[in-house]
């Protein structure tokens, strides 16, 4: 059974439907990155699988229960389904370290010394040792994201949603990201990913997912999408791309 699924989902904003009867499978330890172009209702799914965005109709199960009845226990859902933010969302008053130490006191009630430790070997896997006792003010954007992946990360979620983490990064900070993004990948996290680095794409995921004016218009492996896309739209938007790689 899939870990997440997700069957005819559909979010409307007053008259405008953003997604149309979406299905789509998520199985565990997949990486699987949803492409598109802007307006097409990437990130609106995606929120749409964290609630933070309700469902107008539909359904959305993990482990097979389904998370849109009232007495499913969205915190515990939430926990174990992480979100990585295009605009980092850290506290701006605790130090890099305690960012990521006291959510897990707080949520899971671990002890301040095996969250200072689970931390401090998270951040060091993004290469934010470093900076531990820095606030997010002292940072730049591309380690403001690394330290919300590590925290993320430190809450030990099943699934994370990575939310365009790269969009309002300068491009040179862009790369440190997506090797943080690259070596969770292979730890087998599973990971929902919208992004527009069509490369990363490519090389880190299991699946494809293009969206289209709200629906799933085309999904396969990398190499079915990226190099044999069937659909015209698909087609039209890597051609860039592909006229690049």
């Amino acid at each position: 059974m899939a870990l997440i699924q997700i069957n005819n989902l559909q979010k409307q904003f007053g008259e405008h439907e953003v997604l149309k009867d979406i299905n789509l499978d998520v199985n565990q330890g997949e990486v699987v990155s949803i492409i598109g172009r802007s307006g097409s209702g990437k990130s609106t799914l995606l929120r749409a699988i964290n609630l933070l965005e309700p469902p107008t109709s539909g359904e959305i199960t993990f482990h097979g229960e389904n998370i849109l009845t009232p007495k499913y226990n969205l915190t515990q859902y939430r926990a174990k389904v992480g979100m990585v933010f295009q605009s980092f969302n850290l506290f701006n008053n605790l130090s890099v370290l305690d960012n990521v130490v006291v959510p897990q006191q707080t949520v899971l009630k671990r002890s301040a010394d095996d969250a200072k430790a689970h931390a401090l070997e998270l951040l060091q896997q993004v290469g934010m040792d470093p900076f531990i006792n820095a606030k997010p003010g002292q940072l730049s954007g591309g380690q403001k994201q690394r330290v919300a992946i590590a925290r993320a990360v430190a809450m030990d979620p099943e699934v994370v949603l990575f939310d365009e983490p790269t969009s309002a990064l300068d491009p040179e900070m862009v790369d440190d990201v997506l090797a943080a993004m690259t070596a969770l990948a292979h730890t087998g996290l599973t990971m929902i990913i919208v992004t527009h680095e069509m490369a990363f794409a490519r090389d880190i995921s299991d699946r494809v997912v293009f969206m289209d004016q709200g629906v799933i218009a085309e999904e396969g492996s990398p190499e079915q999408i990226f190099n044999h896309p069937t659909q015209e739209s698909t087609q039209a938007f890597l051609k860039r791309y592909l006229n690049r790689a």
